[in-house]
């Protein structure tokens, strides 16, 4: 599934996965070059403030036909 970061990078989340130490549930994901990035899902997922309101760190993105 794509999803547009808010700074407008669009990127596909690979899989959801556990990190070994904690637990902590993780989202590893690609971006359009191929490199290949993973942030605690929370993160992932959750609102940041930009111009004074809040918007998803990554919005599913919409599918082009």
């Amino acid at each position: 599934m794509q999803h547009r970061h808010y700074k407008g990078g669009l990127y596909e989340l690979v899989c959801e996965a556990t990190l070994e130490a904690d637990l902590t549930p993780m989202i590893v994901y690609r971006a359009q070059d191929g490199s290949v990035w993973i942030r605690p899902e929370a993160v992932f997922f959750e609102l940041v403030e930009i111009d004074g309101r809040s918007v998803p760190r990554f919005a599913p993105a919409e599918v082009q036909s």
